[in-house]
């Protein structure tokens, strides 16, 4: 064999070796979309492995929404290129991953969680770059001219449960960090329960990071009292932990409590004698039932607010499809976690937009554009259809860019979270009337 023949089938060999690892794990090269389009990127950040509220769904749905659409041909043609960041709930971290966003030239972040609004917030709005889809958490992501929410956020959620629980408590008593974003927690609620004539909750602030909340859940079940009392704790991640202080309490102060001292009964509303607990999603969800006993969870029979149909709802099953498809046995990709819920419906927002948008190059410029002309968006039934232009704002004293303001009433029934009442009930007078 010459010289160059030999050198020849040694490139042969090494081409056909470095494309066949390039094959293996999915099948298709990596990227390879079957559209000749630029790729748009993206970035998804939660927090992870803090002691307070971690969403380490949000980031892993990003994920599986891009192995999904790429597997698809991508965005109209366009490659799906997701980034992930851990804000760990700190200002420094969500500064940090809002710098990386504008650095690696995201045209958008999508389906985020973070408490710390201004501090992620400025660097986008320098940079022109949309937060689609954030949790709902901070109040920037519902005043930023850039910031695209696809629900009401903690605003929607706390009026709307001061409606629930109106009608079937005398008194109640709210726990809630003691944060600035905690602050405005007890007027929503009130706003909420004085659609009934209600009076006020008893606010009880709380560390939200705390290991144990004996002395809040005393004063809280206290405060309630035995006849018609309910108690709501909305401490996100740390919810949990309350309600385990709350059920070891001694029995005495409300006549044996029922069910580990605070969930008696079943969903109908009916009063029974003990104090009723109650809380909004994101602080109680299915998978926080699950881990705490189902059926038997001290959450049986609680009172909760959210923002979608409850996990079980046929409009939910396009989301499930692709998660059992594509998510690969990730357990953090939870179909009844509300942040995998609310990523999904931003992705859904952002597959929507670069497709009306039908170019071969996509900026953050032109997404904010078509989302401020009016393009709406369908989500199946998970939402009211979205649309952000002006008249659609709901202008709210601190809320001004809630365009969806409407929740679901739901109740801990038999391990599961069902709905209380069938629907969506619009709450958006109410959180205009809050103080």
């Amino acid at each position: 064999m010459t010289g160059r023949r030999l050198t020849s089938l040694l490139a042969y060999i090494t081409t056909s070796a470095a494309g066949a690892s390039l094959l293996t794990g999915c099948g298709v090269l990596p990227g390879a979309t079957g559209g000749s389009r630029e790729p748009v990127t993206v970035m998804t950040w939660a927090p992870d492995q803090t002691r307070a509220t971690n969403m380490p769904g949000m980031p892993a749905m990003a994920q599986t929404f891009a192995r999904w659409v790429n597997s698809q041909g991508g965005i109209d043609g366009h490659e799906l290129r997701v980034l992930t960041c851990n804000e760990h709930n700190s200002t420094a971290g969500a500064a940090a991953c809002a710098r990386r966003a504008v650095r690696e030239n995201a045209v958008a972040v999508v389906g985020s969680y973070s408490q710390n609004g201004r501090a992620f917030m400025a660097p986008l709005e320098a940079a022109g770059i949309p937060y689609i889809g954030g949790y709902g958490i901070s109040e920037d992501e519902f005043t930023s001219p850039l910031s695209y929410p696809v629900n009401g956020g903690q605003a929607s959620l706390i009026a709307g449960h001061g409606i629930q629980l109106a009608g079937s408590c005398r008194t109640v008593s709210l726990v809630r960090p003691d944060t600035l974003a905690g602050d405005r927690l007890p007027e929503l609620l009130n706003s909420g329960l004085r659609k009934a004539s209600h009076r006020g909750a008893v606010d009880i602030p709380a560390v939200e990071d705390a290991a144990e909340y004996t002395a809040q859940a005393s004063r809280a079940r206290e405060k309630a009292g035995e006849e018609q009392g309910c108690v709501t704790a909305v401490l996100g991640e740390r919810t949990q932990t309350f309600f385990d202080s709350f059920r070891r309490l001694p029995e005495q102060e409300d006549g044996g409590g029922g069910r580990g001292g605070g969930a008696p009964g079943e969903d109908s509303g009916e009063e029974n004698g003990a104090v009723r607990i109650s809380s909004v999603l994101g602080s109680v969800g299915q998978p926080v039932i699950d881990r705490t006993g189902g059926a038997h969870s001290p959450f049986e029979g609680a009172f909760v607010t959210g923002w979608y149909p409850e996990a079980g709802d046929k409009s939910w099953a396009p989301m499930r499809k692709v998660i059992q498809e594509h998510a690969f046995a990730d357990n953090r990709v939870d179909p009844a976690d509300a942040g995998v819920q609310t990523t999904w419906i931003a992705y859904t927002v952002l597959k929507d937009v670069v497709e009306a948008l039908d170019d071969d190059t996509i900026s953050a410029s032109r997404i904010a554009h078509a989302l401020d002309r009016g393009e709406r968006i369908d989500t199946g039934g998970l939402t009211p259809t979205l649309r952000w232009k002006y008249e659609d704002l709901l202008g709210a004293p601190g809320y001004p860019r809630i365009v969806n303001h409407e929740v679901t009433f739901q109740v801990v029934r038999k391990g599961r979270l069902v709905a209380q009442k069938p629907g969506f009930v619009d709450v958006g007078e109410t959180v205009l009337s809050a103080p």
